[in-house]
């Protein structure tokens, strides 16, 4: 793309894959953003006056007009576009996701409208799946937080202001695999556990007993400055290669007490050095034992996980 060409992102994807989510992103990226855009106005909006910042438009099927074939050929002319460089960005999830995401909002499919969303679901991905292969960016969000689609993003599409490095921990249960796309994985499992402990097993790293527990390894200090140490070093060499989003996941055997232990502090120091920090319990969340402020000594957990 030269520096006269705008930038224009077709983002597309089965519903409930995370567009409008991505649409609102570019948006904040300085993108000028319509969502369902009608394919055949496409042509016309990019023969009128010359783009002055990226576009970003979003397709969706249940526009009247909508056509995998129009869709690819409009891609495949994007080349050619005057003063544009089309891209297509495909955001995909797991079926079961997505089912998971329609029972929870009880929306109906738009291809299935009186019939289970799951068929809507099967039917709507065997329809895409020519878009997607032919995609110039694939980004599954099947574990990923809307906040977590916002940092990919950024880091693929942002540019100047917006591009600023900022950081997400995560603490994660080895049992369900790592975090998807992770850039750092720092490993809690040498740690002393909680979960052996009766009393203790309950609780999670939010809480002060637990927190108490696997601070006091003796080997636990000497982790903790070692990995700001390394990230000390690390962030700045990162943010100076423009990149905008680093993700550092901690991980134990069930997510629920060292992980949950070292992210919380990790994040807390990272913040006080000044960096844009989120943070994320990926089991905890699952749960439903996410953060909460002040929670009592006996907070009544439910399962329990080592």
């Amino acid at each position: 793309m030269t520096p006269s060409e705008a930038r224009v992102v077709l983002v597309t994807g089965p519903s409930g894959a995370g567009r409008t989510t991505a649409i609102n992103a570019l948006e904040d990226l300085g993108f000028e953003a319509i969502d369902n855009m009608p394919l055949s106005l496409i042509p016309r909006l990019l023969d009128g006056p010359r783009l002055d910042r990226p576009m970003a438009l979003g397709l969706d099927v249940r526009n009247r007009d909508f056509s995998v074939d129009a869709l690819l050929a409009l891609h495949g002319q994007g080349a050619e576009a005057d003063g544009a460089q089309l891209e297509l960005l495909y955001l995909d999830c797991a079926i079961n996701v997505l089912v998971r995401r329609y029972s929870e909002t009880r929306r109906r499919h738009p291809l299935t409208p009186d019939a289970a969303p799951s068929e809507g679901i099967e039917r709507e991905r065997a329809l895409l799946e020519p878009v997607r292969a032919r995609a110039d960016t694939l980004i599954d969000t099947t574990e990923l937080t809307p906040h977590d689609l916002r940092a990919v993003l950024a880091d693929r599409y942002g540019t100047g202001e917006a591009r600023h490095l900022s950081v997400s921990v995560v603490s994660f249960s080895y049992k369900r695999g790592l975090p998807q796309g992770a850039d750092m994985v720092l490993d809690c499992r040498f740690l002393r556990n909680p979960h052996w402990d009766p009393e203790l097993r309950p609780f999670t790293g939010l809480d002060t007993a637990v927190v108490e527990h696997v601070t006091a390894d003796p080997r636990y200090s000497g982790f903790e400055d070692r990995v700001l140490d390394m990230l000390d070093f690390l962030l700045p060499q990162h943010r100076a290669e423009g990149k905008a989003h680093v993700t550092i996941a901690f991980g134990c055997t069930g997510g629920r007490h060292r992980s949950v232990t070292a992210t919380e502090r990790v994040a807390r120091a990272l913040a006080d050095r000044g960096w844009s920090v989120s943070l994320r319990h990926r089991e905890l969340d699952r749960q439903g034992l996410g953060p909460r402020a002040n929670r009592s000594e006996d907070p009544k957990c439910g399962e329990t996980n080592a």
